[in-house]
């Protein structure tokens, strides 16, 4: 005999059964959506890598960093540059001038296309200058000029001789005049771009010719270890 129960057991049932199996597909989304939140949170981490691994990329980090003594430079908007002017941002410093033919114009375009790869907060706590290693032509005009030619972000230092001298020995970047035959002149230079770290402190450089790629995926493997 059939239990007169059966039919109103029946509806009850199924919406149960349909209760369950709506949980489990919502549990099983949630799930995936983890997984995949984690996954591109993961791709979007910085690649920790080895020293030797920084320099088979072209990025050289000293095993210590090294605190600079002071420096009275020249901004290219006239205001005063000095060490403390490097604290609290990365910056990445490179010595040319704007009568350089060949090496300045390519180094600054590697370093335009490396600023415009990178995340944009990391591109805010970023500064890129060239100090100049031909002050006696290099005005701060001038130099403005032909930063912001390849970049509107970059700046120019320049300033006394003696005092980019200084600096740039700091650096472990040689430059010395050459005079030309036609009774002009050139200036030869290092073509590393220095890094220095929000401390201030020389931290590390990247070797030439530049890889923007490379550069990215090294800077900021450097910024992720730093200890500040």
């Amino acid at each position: 005999m059939r239990n007169k129960n059966y039919k109103e057991v029946e509806p009850v049932l199924d919406q149960q059964q349909k209760r369950g199996v709506r949980i489990t597909i919502a549990v099983l989304l949630m799930f995936i959506v983890a997984i995949l939140v984690g996954f591109v949170h993961k791709l979007s981490q910085p690649r920790i890598i080895s020293d030797s691994e920084l320099r088979l990329n072209g990025a050289v980090k000293l095993q210590r960093a090294r605190i600079l003594d002071n420096f009275k430079l020249i901004k290219d908007s006239g205001d005063r540059f000095e060490t403390s002017s490097l604290k609290g941002q990365w910056t990445l410093v490179f010595f040319g001038f704007s009568h350089c033919p060949d090496v300045c114009p390519t180094t600054l375009s590697s370093l335009n296309s490396f600023y415009q790869m990178l995340d944009e907060d990391i591109r805010t706590d970023t500064n890129i200058i060239l100090v100049t290693v031909d002050p006696a032509r290099d005005k701060p005009k001038i130099l403005h000029d032909y930063v912001r030619y390849f970049n509107k972000d970059f700046r120019g230092i320049t300033g006394d001789f003696i005092e980019i001298k200084r600096f740039a020995s700091q650096l472990n970047v040689p430059f010395n005049k050459v005079n030309l035959d036609n009774g002009e002149y050139t200036v030869d230079h290092g073509s590393q771009v220095v890094l220095i770290n929000p401390l201030g402190h020389y931290h590390a450089f990247f070797r030439a010719p530049l890889d923007p790629a490379k550069m990215k995926l090294t800077y900021r493997s450097i910024r992720a270890t730093f200890e500040g």
